[in-house]
């Protein structure tokens, strides 16, 4: 963790929602003028796409498995050097995972290649890290303590699969058994890396359907936001002076399920995510500065 140069995960699995996390925090840092050195999970990925279909064969060859959820298939003590090397000094390297055929052609690259590691841009206010170990905690690494602050995004996980399922078969050109197959493939690493971050993380999003997602696996829509509710849970109300009465007075149609949740109309996270998060963000940008003139200030002869 560092006062001076604040790390801020979102942590939860692709299709999980994360991107409207992103797109919260990219409004805030425009209205408080912040700029942040963004890294993408994916991009810490061990293997090219080609690469991960070769480790996936020779694993199954030998009764065992690897997916993108545990660690053998990613470079999770290079993620650990990267926190800790940015909130010291607030630089680091990065590089970029080429998705699709559209991506590919910005880079010029093939789809499910790397882009060359580079620096991190200069002079940034935080790193914003979305991905799937920004909580990540085994014998080999603690990520989660360099980061100041760790957001939580999970939907119940039915819709995960039922989103995982739409975006691979509409979007990357995946079949339903192909997409099936890697959902149980991956299911131990899940269960034993990617659900326990959910407890390390700071706040919580988890968005919950209103519809029947009895079963995922023949589900022809993903359910809208406005068919669902944002389950959002603090861990520790007081460290970041959540005040509920406020949340429920901004959030029509919110109610507290605990004392540490709000309960929101799945149509309002964003707006909720961006009222919770952005007065987090002066404060940790406040502290930043308090340090940036400390430092700055002469000493006496």
């Amino acid at each position: 963790m560092s006062a001076l140069h604040p790390v801020v995960v979102v942590t939860g699995s692709s299709g999980a929602g994360t991107t409207t996390v992103k797109t919260a925090f990219e409004h805030i840092c425009r209205r408080l003028g912040l700029t942040a050195a963004v890294i993408e999970g994916d991009s810490f990925h061990k293997y090219d796409r080609t690469q991960m279909r070769t480790a996936v064969k020779e694993a199954e060859a030998t009764g065992k498995q690897i997916s993108h959820f545990g660690p053998q298939a990613n470079l999770l003590k290079d993620l650990q050097n990267l926190f800790e090397t940015y909130g010291r000094t607030g630089t680091g390297k990065r590089r970029f995972y080429i998705h699709d055929v559209a991506e590919g052609a910005r880079w010029e690259q093939e789809a499910g290649t790397f882009t060359p590691w580079e620096d991190l841009p200069a002079h940034t206010d935080l790193l914003f890290y979305e991905g799937l170990h920004g909580a990540m905690v085994n014998d080999d690494v603690d990520i989660a303590a360099h980061a100041d602050l760790k957001i939580g995004v999970v939907p119940v996980v039915n819709l995960e699969w039922i989103q995982k399922i739409h975006r691979d078969t509409s979007h990357r050109g995946y079949c339903d058994r192909d997409v099936t197959s890697t959902i149980l493939r991956r299911m131990p690493d899940y269960v034993e890396y990617i659900a326990p971050q959910f407890s390390r993380t700071d706040i919580n999003f988890q968005r919950v359907p209103t519809v029947d997602t009895s079963n995922p696996f023949v589900a022809r829509d993903i359910p809208t936001p406005d068919e669902s509710f944002a389950v959002i849970r603090f861990s520790d109300p007081k460290k970041f002076n959540i005040n509920f009465p406020y949340l429920l007075s901004m959030l029509n149609g919110s109610f507290m399920s605990r004392r540490n949740t709000i309960v929101v109309p799945g149509g309002k996270m964003g707006l909720a995510i961006e009222i919770i998060v952005m007065p987090i963000l002066e404060r940790l940008m406040s502290r930043r500065l308090e340090l940036s003139r400390g430092q700055e200030a002469p000493t006496a002869a």
